[in-house]
């Protein structure tokens, strides 16, 4: 039975849709009004506030935590600084991508790690000899999203006197009036954006503070269906949905190295023995037998398809996770995509795909179903991500 997370008493009344999901293993809002298209633009074109409490958070501390989270994670943690976060991810003796998430470096003995997927078993079965302690601290926090250009300005305006300053991926501890929070410029919107982890007792009084402070400035609360979008656009990938956990593969051929989803600029290979990296040597060494790619859908192309039938475009009204067929020229299928969207803000279709690493054309064919009967539209292989402001970084 899913359970509330501490946000759920101030969010409840605000969701007029009850639409309702379950996110390891807690109640999360799926948008607040009948559609999410507001929350969407409010990521988009001012500022949104979403609960991201479920995502599993771990702190490894001590005196061997570097070298501990070094061995772990395909990253070498020696060099990252304290007020620093990194995205990595970790691998399994094979080299097969177990999870990806964010090192937060707190002190040279103490680090925060945030998963997709529960991982406190994994860890521990890993700490050979280290001189760590490994806690899970995922009901320790609460953390609040809060996503868009405006907000860095939200934050000044309800009492932040460091967030002003704040580099991409770093991270402060701070007072907010009287609330204790640690602000971390990062975020699963591509935009300018923070997730502030507090106190679950302080959620109500925090929420007090910063809520109507987001209505003045035009935002409002979001649900996980506008960060979807979001998420796509940002070409940020998903564990269980543009790659599998090694450890739910049922079959080999479903896992991945890090090289085959586009995080093989995260992996160090030389240095101190670490999970994995033999395995991940010899698969940098042969190249990898699949890559992640961003594609635009030929729009001309898809309209055409619907207007031989005297229908207008079909589009889904929200991201979509699932597998579809990609093909080359000559009707030989050379991957899939896995997540896609229309972009409100790019007027495209896009999708993040899994396609053969020797395909070398810059155009593949996506199928598409036009009343019942399969048809496939040409599409581009473009950089990702897809939307990538200025103001992310600045």
């Amino acid at each position: 039975m899913a359970l509330p997370t501490p946000f759920h008493e101030v969010l409840a009344p605000l969701c007029e849709s009850y639409a309702w999901k379950e996110w390891a293993g807690y109640h999360a809002v799926k948008h607040f009004e009948h559609c999410h298209e507001r929350e969407y633009q409010a990521f988009r074109h001012s500022v949104g506030l979403i609960d991201l409490m479920p995502l599993y958070k771990y702190r490894v501390s001590g005196a061997d935590a570097r070298k501990f989270l070094s061995f772990v994670l395909v990253r070498d943690v020696h060099k990252v600084k304290p007020g620093r976060v990194v995205y990595t991810c970790w691998c399994d003796d094979n080299g097969h991508v177990m999870d990806d998430g964010t090192v937060m470096c707190v002190n040279d003995n103490e680090f925060y790690l945030t998963a997709a997927v529960p991982s406190y078993s994994w860890l521990h079965r890993t700490n050979i000899n280290f001189d760590v302690k490994i806690e899970d601290i995922t009901e320790d926090y609460a953390i609040l999203g809060v996503q868009g250009p405006f907000s860095r300005e939200l934050l000044t305006n309800i009492g932040s006197s460091k967030a002003q300053d704040l580099r991409f991926f770093g991270f402060i501890e701070e007072q907010i009036q009287g609330v204790k929070t640690i602000v971390s410029r990062t975020g699963y919107t591509g935009d300018l954006g923070y997730e502030l982890w507090v106190a679950p007792q302080d959620v109500k009084r925090f929420w007090d503070i910063i809520h109507p402070e987001t209505e003045l400035l035009g935002g409002r609360v979001c649900g996980l269906d506008a960060l979807d979008i979001t998420r796509v656009e940002a070409g940020f990938i998903m564990n269980g949905v543009d790659y599998i956990s090694a450890n739910e593969c049922i079959i080999d051929a479903r896992k991945s190295t890090p090289y085959e989803i586009g995080l093989g600029w995260s992996v160090r290979l030389d240095r101190d023995t670490f999970m994995g990296q033999d395995a991940l040597i010899a698969a940098n060494k042969k190249g990898p037998e699949w890559k992640t790619v961003g594609i635009e859908y030929d729009w001309e192309a898809y309209e055409k398809l619907f207007s031989k039938l005297g229908l207008p475009p079909e589009l889904s009204t929200s991201a979509w996770r699932s597998s579809i067929p990609i093909y080359d020229s000559n009707r030989y299928q050379i991957g899939y995509a896995t997540s896609g969207t229309w972009s409100p803000i790019l007027k495209k279709n896009i999708a993040i795909a899994t396609i053969q690493a020797d395909y070398k054309y810059s155009t593949v064919h996506v199928e598409a179903k036009v009343e019942h009967q399969r048809k496939t539209v040409p599409a581009k292989i473009v950089d990702m991500p897809f939307f990538n402001p200025e103001r992310k970084k600045a």
